[in-house]
Parts: structure tokens; sequence; C-alpha cells
């Protein structure tokens, strides 16, 4: 906050190198999901920071914030997406190798027409998403509602397709050894991150209002 009578129009942005003296991490979270990307609690104690590592204009901090989303929900569409996807081939292998009743179960029509509806679901975030990047490239005016849009569809599938695919395996969808406990806790943040899909409710229904 570089002029605070401004409120967030005093907002402003800069780099702060790790190494300035008063910053540090208090300490690493413990998640649910997405383990691998690491999780922790920055604090900055008088950290001074040069003027010459201001990022773009002074005040214009939070409106870089935002433009940020329009390219950032792709991404995490893409993550939920290729997470589905994921989901989906597992499941699928699964269902051609896991014989009861003296047949694979990937033939029984519960299965099969669990897996129509979870390829369909993926072939259609995919496609969302595809549409939602090429507006971010191209600087279309209905970017941010696009990515709003494909954000909150691809992160609802990929929640729904893993939960699915970790049914299909039963038993042994819910045991660590498998994947699919895995993918289904992985999925979960992809509704929170970048804006909840409350939020993304918010932003399409504004948009469509303007």
């Amino acid at each position: 906050m570089t002029d605070s009578s401004k409120g967030v129009r005093g907002i402003s942005a800069f780099i702060v190198e790790k190494e300035y003296k008063g910053f540090s991490i208090a300490k690493w979270e413990s998640k649910m999901g997405i383990k691998g990307s690491p999780t922790g609690e920055l604090v900055f104690e008088d950290v001074e920071v040069p003027a010459e590592n201001l990022i773009g204009q002074e005040g214009k901090g939070f409106v870089y914030a935002m433009q940020t989303l329009d390219t950032s929900r792709p991404v995490i569409a893409s993550q939920a997406a290729g997470c589905a996807q994921g989901a989906m081939d597992l499941a699928i292998k699964y269902s051609k190798e896991r014989v009861q009743f003296g047949k694979p179960i990937g033939t029984f029509q519960g299965i099969s027409w669990m897996l129509a509806d979870m390829a369909t679901q993926v072939e259609a975030a995919r496609a969302l998403n595809y549409q939602a990047a090429y507006m971010v490239d191209t600087n279309d005016p209905r970017k941010s509602y696009m990515s709003a849009c494909c954000k909150m569809f691809a992160s609802d599938v990929a929640m729904k397709v893993t939960t699915d695919a970790l049914q299909i395996a039963g038993g042994y969808g819910y045991m660590t050894e498998y994947p699919f406990e895995r993918m289904m806790r992985d999925a979960k943040i992809t509704q929170i991150y970048e804006g909840t899909n409350q939020v993304m409710k918010l932003v399409i229904s504004r948009e469509l209002l303007k």
C-alpha cells in the first residue's frame, strides 16, 4: 500500500527478493492435496524494498493482480482437465482388468455409462479451456468471462470425474496404494484457488449483466 488514502488505487506491486533482510517463512503448511507444491506462510518484518523493484506504474498493483487472473484461471482449468483425464484413463484400465462374474467390470452397463459420462465431461472441459486460452492470447474483451467459465466448469469436472474413478475402483480406490484417492484430493484445490467457484459465478453473472 503506497497510498492508503486511495484504497485499492493506492496499492502498488513490487518484487521482493527472498534474500532481503526481514523476509522469512514462518512455517510450511501440511495440505490435503497437491503435496508436490510447497505452501508456506510468508513473513515481512520491516523489509526495505528499493524503488526500482516497482512493477509497472505506482498505484496499479491491484489492477495487475486482477488482470493476471484472466491468464491464470485457464491454467488452473488445464490442471483440472489433466487431473480428470488421468483419473479417467486409470479407471478405464482398471475396468478392463478387474473381472467380476466372469467379465471385465467395464462391460457392465453401470460402469460403462459412468465412463461415457466422464469422457464427455472431460472433452467439454478441455474444449472450453482451449476457447478461454485463445481469448486470452487474442486479448478478446470476453476473456474475463470465459476464463471464469472454464475454471469453474473444469474444476467441477475434475472433482466429479476423480470421485467417479475412485468409485469404479471400489475398495482399491480408497487405498493409498492406488492413485485414485490422491487424484481426488488434488482435484479439490482447483475448485478453491484463483477464486473459488462461488466467486467464478459472481464474475460470470456480472459479465452477463454488464
